[in-house]
């Protein structure tokens, strides 16, 4: 079959063969329908546009997305991923919602381009999202983003009228109340425990708002205080530093003389504990020497006075130095002046 092409790929009619087999046989199968009778093409038409409208009921829902149906405006069912089917348009309609996909809201910046270099839009033209104040009344920038994904679809279209927004808002009023009760010092430093305590609150306050969003992560930004009162808050922190620094030699001179102290008190208990056994223990044996003099003097008496008192006498004498005997009878003491002169004798 030669076919010209000034006239088209498909001859005067400018249809291909296989169009032509096709309209035959639908004819052929709506006339053997309608008992044989030839339908006119008009008919033909409004079965064709139905057949259209019926096919408006396919659809295909991505891996990472359902497809929420809705008959005349109402919610019907939720559909998974893959190729569905519904009722024609104009009975039910389809909502795709990503629900794996992972998305962001920045607050006190904004992402001009992402990448290996991600550029970002002056802070300053977003600081009032930012700026806050802490529980010890000082002002502080805090810029932070919010990722979060749909959680719940029919929550997501059906309960809120602007999920967005209502993000927006209900982050921003956990960020001010979780960082008014804290102080600058903690908001600085402990940014880890300040993001956990905001995604907390915010889950909580999007699940009363039943937004059907789920938070993946909150991330905050560098925190710094504004700009006017930057030089004051640097001399509040060399004072800090001084600070720290006069605790921490303290703290040695401590470490140094303490253990010192406390070793010399340790050696004082320890001497007077032994001065302690050492006396009880000669008061102990004075006691048992007392006891056997004493059995001893109960045996006899005399024999025992009289040797405790020539005991006595004996370790008395000798401490007394010098001993001279005068006779009762002696009416001068002239020819005994020398009595003190080395070498005399009693």
């Amino acid at each position: 079959m030669s076919w010209d092409n000034r006239q088209g790929p498909w001859g005067k009619e400018q249809r291909p063969p296989e169009i032509d087999e096709l309209l035959e046989k639908i004819q052929e199968r709506v006339r053997n329908f309608f008992g044989g009778k030839r339908f006119p093409a008009i008919g033909l038409l409004v079965i064709l546009g139905i057949l259209l409208w019926l096919a408006t009921g396919i659809y295909q829902v991505n891996q990472d997305q359902v497809g929420v149906v809705q008959r005349f405006g109402k919610y019907s069912r939720t559909e998974g991923p893959g190729l569905q089917w519904k009722l024609p348009s104009g009975i039910e309609k389809v909502s795709k919602v990503a629900t794996q996909r992972i998305y962001q809201e920045e607050f006190g910046l904004r992402t001009l381009r992402a990448g290996v270099r991600t550029e970002y839009a002056p802070e300053r033209q977003y600081e009032r999202e930012s700026l806050m104040l802490t529980g010890d009344l000082n002002a502080v920038l805090v810029p932070w983003v919010v990722r979060y994904r749909i959680g719940d679809p029919y929550k997501f279209l059906f309960k809120v009228r602007n999920v967005r927004e209502t993000l927006r808002s209900l982050s921003e009023a956990t960020m001010r109340t979780i960082v008014g009760d804290h102080s600058l010092d903690e908001v600085l430093n402990k940014r880890e425990r300040v993001a956990s305590l905001v995604q907390k609150g915010l889950q909580d306050a999007l699940d009363g708002a039943e937004s059907g969003l789920f938070l993946t992560t909150i991330e905050l930004g560098k925190t710094n205080v504004p700009e006017p009162v930057q030089p004051s808050f640097n001399e509040v922190n060399a004072a800090i530093q001084e600070k720290e620094k006069l605790i921490y030699q303290a703290q040695g001179a401590y470490n140094k003389v303490i253990p010192e102290a406390r070793g010399k008190a340790e050696k004082m208990i320890q001497e007077a504990e032994g001065f302690s056994v050492n006396r009880v223990k000669r008061a102990q044996g004075d006691v048992a020497r007392f006891l056997a003099l004493y059995d001893e003097y109960a045996k006899a008496k005399e024999i025992t006075r009289q040797r405790l008192y020539l005991e006595a006498v004996e370790e008395t004498l000798p401490r007394l130095g010098n001993k001279y005997v005068i006779d009762s009878d002696q009416q001068g003491f002239l020819p005994l002046l020398n009595l003190g002169e080395r070498g005399d004798r009693p």
